[in-house]
């Protein structure tokens, strides 16, 4: 295989013998192949060459249909090569990064039909593998265990022997059980209360074997915006630990609907506590020859921290609209929390000397110090309210005190941006009122190239709109009756978008009982893995699929798609991480909510149409729309120029 696309010359520099041959690329072997190339992608595609000249930071936004995966891939894959070292595609979420890497998606256009061999491989988040140690558990289940039971019966031959390694294959990820629900998912999926660290299956793991799958990718590894920010934020702890980070050394890194990397990053940083997980890892140290004093001080702290949690979720109470409970922080809660940490701090003083005397297995020592040590630091900082986000959310392992920092900017600044390299935000919304302020401030970037290219689309000829008026008194009837007709205008066909689960399983649970609607089929977020049930909807032209996390990156060209259906403005929900947000800014309204509702809304919008063919409707069931006419005229703006509001069904999707 050649190193490069094009004739190298090493007297030259390297990235303008790039645009050359992105230039003839775009202007003869793509046309020539048959693709409309546009003049904003190849707009595009020159910006960002000054961000590899000059190794910056650039937000490129982009309007739908500018072809804008195309333009980054071809600048990132020939500087992976020049440096040796991968391009890192991240990507919002899951079922982004299975759009990527489908038979008919751009990484596979291009190698087709500019005869290049890509090497692109996956870099899963763990959630997103199958634990070993999960799957026995599940499969002795007495009611459920017979499906797991299955699944284990089909792993691939060397988890259950010792065949020898050149066997071993990368297995495992969740699009393998397409059928499983998110609930069944859970019960055999890796989670952050898994400690692989001692795990005796560690080698024969798929999530380990696909790890080191896809660290040999010469041109691009492909990821979601957590599991990088996972990467650096682990980096340090994993070289200690005598592992290797997440990913390799690479080149360069796109963060593709680049505008949601600052929830990613916050969950990176995330401590996550849990009374089961401390029980089982502190009393690793009982197996062991200890004194008596520390063994009934361990007794204690098993009791202690049982008591803390149960507290914790007496004084927490449920979020509309989010699964994240906000706390109460009473005052009995602190003095159970310092009693806790107190006797923690005096058994990790023990535990001390106790290494010092070889009693102990020091691999199984240095797990339970370091967890101890985890917990401690997240407590403290948990009793910090003015620099941390703490809720509490119901886990497998039952409740879970979970502690977010406010701001991620200077982890940010320090891990990433000060890194020397081109680091590309591409979306369709990175801009609010023309500027890139809000997502800039938000991540802590104080330096950065940026554009702005509209769609090439026709919004005016390929797009209705239409906003009914609804009454606040009783919206949710309102909203069914205006859904049943739109469904039946379009006989399916619909993409339904949520502002939360709550939404879609009312929804869900109406819709059976609508009889216009019998004929019909629905697909729902939740019921099977995410990528399996956007290929059902996409094959299928008379499904509606229901979805609360599809508002960017669906990707459904073609009569599949007509009918973008949104069930409510997405404002964020009133949960402890939006409520800090608030509290923090001089408007909160003006500040956070609205940005947010408006970019999510911008993105929603932008799943109808995604080819010059393709013509369809957009609704909004919003009451607010009818009683606020301020809200009115900025989410109208929202939409592309030319766009015709209708507020009667009367010729719409005639």
């Amino acid at each position: 295989m050649e190193r490069y696309p094009f004739a190298y010359d090493p007297s030259q520099p390297f990235i303008s013998q790039v645009s050359d041959w992105v230039a003839d690329v775009f202007y003869e072997v793509l046309p020539e192949a048959g693709f409309e190339v546009r003049d904003e992608q190849i707009y595009m595609a020159f910006q960002l060459e000054r961000a590899f000249i000059e190794k910056q930071t650039i937000f490129a936004e982009a309007g739908v249909g500018t072809g804008k995966t195309l333009a980054y891939l071809l600048y990132a894959i020939c500087y992976a090569r020049y440096t040796r070292k991968p391009a890192i595609i991240a990507c919002a979420n899951e079922s982004l990064i299975e759009q990527l890497v489908k038979p008919e998606g751009d990484i596979a256009k291009l190698a087709r039909h500019l005869n290049l061999t890509i090497d692109a491989r996956l870099g899963k988040s763990p959630d997103q593998y199958l634990c070993l140690r999960k799957l026995d558990e599940a499969r002795f289940q007495p009611e459920t265990g017979e499906a797991f039971q299955h699944i284990y019966q089909e792993l691939p031959s060397f988890v259950h022997t010792h065949e020898a390694l050149q066997s071993f294959y990368p297995y495992g990820d969740r699009s393998t059980y397409p059928d499983l629900d998110d609930q069944e998912w859970a019960q055999m999926n890796w989670d952050t209360f898994q400690d692989c660290f001692v795990c005796d299956r560690q080698h024969r793991c798929g999530q380990t074997l696909s790890r080191n799958h896809y660290r040999q990718s010469a041109d691009l590894i492909i990821c979601s915006h957590d599991f990088y920010m996972e990467h650096v934020w682990t980096y340090e702890i994993r070289k200690r630990g005598g592992q290797l980070p997440l990913l390799p050394p690479h080149s360069s890194v796109i963060f593709d609907e680049g505008h949601l990397l600052e929830p990613a990053a916050q969950k990176a940083l995330t401590y996550k506590l849990n009374h089961s997980v401390f029980e089982e890892t502190i009393t690793r140290v009982l197996k062991g020859e200890i004194r008596e004093e520390l063994a009934i001080a361990i007794e204690e702290a098993i009791a202690q921290s049982e008591e803390m949690f149960s507290r914790l979720n007496e004084e927490s109470k449920a979020v509309m609209g989010s699964n994240r409970k906000e706390i109460h922080f009473h005052p009995e809660l602190i003095a159970t929390i310092h009693r806790f940490t107190s006797l923690v701090s005096w058994i990790e003083e023990e535990l001390a000397l106790e290494g010092g005397l070889y009693t102990l297995d020091e691999f199984q020592l240095r797990i339970v110090e370091e967890h101890l040590e985890m917990m401690q630091l997240a407590l403290g900082l948990f009793q910090d309210p003015d620099h941390v986000i703490s809720w509490m959310s119901e886990e497998i392992t039952g409740p879970t005190l979970v502690v977010m920092p406010k701001k991620v900017q200077e982890v940010l600044e320090e891990r990433v941006f000060s890194q020397k390299m081109p680091i590309v935000f591409s979306s369709a919304t990175l801009s609010v009122d023309g500027t890139f302020k809000y997502v800039a401030d938000s991540l802590g970037i104080e330096q950065y190239l940026s554009f702005s290219v509209a769609s090439p689309y026709e919004y005016d000829k390929q797009m209705e709109v239409y906003v009914p008026t609804l009454s606040a008194t009783d919206s949710f009837a309102e909203k069914m009756r205006q859904a049943t007709q739109l469904l039946q205008k379009s006989a399916g066909s619909a993409l339904l978008l949520f502002s939360s689960m709550e939404e879609l399983q009312q929804f869900k649970a109406a819709i059976k009982n609508e009889p216009a609607c019998t004929d019909l089929r629905f697909l729902f977020e939740g019921d099977a893995e995410i990528s399996h049930l956007i290929s059902q909807f996409q094959n299928d032209e008379k499904s509606s699929l229901c979805a609360v996390s599809l508002w960017e990156g669906l990707d459904v060209p073609g009569p599949s798609l007509s009918n973008v259906i949104i069930w409510s403005l997405p404002f964020p929900p009133n949960d402890p991480v939006f409520t800090a947000k608030r509290k923090s800014a001089a408007n909160s309204f003006d500040e956070v909510d609205m940005p947010y509702m408006l970019l999510r809304l911008r993105q929603g919008i932008g799943r109808l149409i995604r080819s010059r063919e393709d013509s369809g409707l957009v609704s909004i069931l919003s009451p607010q729309l009818s009683q606020n006419d301020q809200l009115r005229q900025q989410v109208q703006d929202v939409f592309p120029a030319g766009v015709e509001w209708k507020t009667s069904l009367d010729g719409v999707l005639a």
